[in-house]
């Protein structure tokens, strides 16, 4: 598989996983100087792994996923898939992640993944998207980053293969007030991907991680690499509609409960013609650099 551009090409070559042996893959990590693998990419390359077990014509419709350890960016990353069911309209598949510690193999990532013919739907409704400003005239991630240097340099390192549009500067974003706590960012993986839409489903994955936890330090406001510094605990999208992830989406993301240092925060992912496309939860933990 190949993408169409220099950095959906990028983004492929971490989506084409190495079937090593049967229901066994292996995940490439890019160079990084980050210390450790960002977390969207682990939920890619698993869901991938899921997908490449799976019949033609079950699109993944939910997954739910726990992050373990963190990712050793010079390890190669194992994703065994087990395949728990394939009934007549849905497959299910567990998905662990493993990697080198000394001389043992630990698990780093769990995902269960479920997956569905489709059928006629009994009803029908969607959130309808926010009334905000396409990307066309918002000022590019590398626009912001521009003025805060070194503090930008993790951002810009985990999404080279992403085009972000957000609506205000992700480094220095103003303390929101309730009720008025969502943020918003189009986004769009740069070149083009193949027509495959497992391939999609996943560089939307890849991308969901991307901003989420942003959400909970929203009525805070300062951003990371200052003050703060967070984690991902766990991970779930659901799948709504078909996503082209090489096509602007509008991302809103918002933080609806907070407390013993972990922060619960939702998104929710439409395509530009306003169609609802995925949902997303997550929780993750928010420290402060001064303690």
């Amino acid at each position: 598989m190949t993408g169409g551009g220099t950095q959906a090409a990028a983004l492929m070559s971490v989506l084409d996983l190495e079937e090593r042996s049967p229901d066994v893959f292996v995940g490439q990590t890019p160079t990084t100087r980050l210390q450790r693998i960002f977390g969207g990419q682990v939920a890619a390359q698993a869901l991938m792994a899921a997908v490449h077990t799976v019949a033609p014509g079950r699109g993944v419709h939910s997954l739910h996923s726990y992050f373990l350890r963190p990712g050793d960016p010079h390890e190669e990353l194992r994703y065994t898939v087990e395949r728990i069911r394939d009934g007549r309209s849905f497959s299910t598949r567990r998905v662990i992640a493993c990697q080198r510690r000394r001389d043992d193999d630990v698990a780093v990532f769990a995902l269960t993944a479920d997956f569905h013919a489709g059928e006629a739907a009994v009803v029908g409704h969607s959130r309808p998207m926010p009334e905000v400003p396409g990307p066309d005239g918002l000022l590019s991630l590398a626009d912001h980053a521009a003025g805060h240097g070194a503090l930008a340099a993790p951002a810009l390192e985990i999404s080279r293969a992403v085009e972000q549009r957000p609506m205000a500067d992700p480094f220095a974003p103003e303390a929101k007030t309730p009720p008025h706590t969502q943020s918003h960012a189009w986004f769009r993986v740069a070149g083009r991907l193949p027509e495959d839409a497992g391939v999609h489903a996943a560089a939307l994955t890849f991308v969901s991680d991307l901003t989420l936890l942003s959400a909970g330090l929203a009525r805070v406001g300062g951003g990371w690499g200052g003050r703060y510094v967070g984690a991902s605990l766990d991970h779930a999208v659901w799948f709504h509609a078909p996503v082209q992830a090489d096509q602007w989406f509008l991302y809103e993301t918002d933080s609806p409960a907070a407390t013993a240092g972990r922060a619960l925060c939702f998104g929710s992912i439409w395509s530009a013609d306003g169609t609802h496309v995925a949902t997303v939860a997550q929780e993750g933990l928010i420290r402060s650099l001064g303690e």
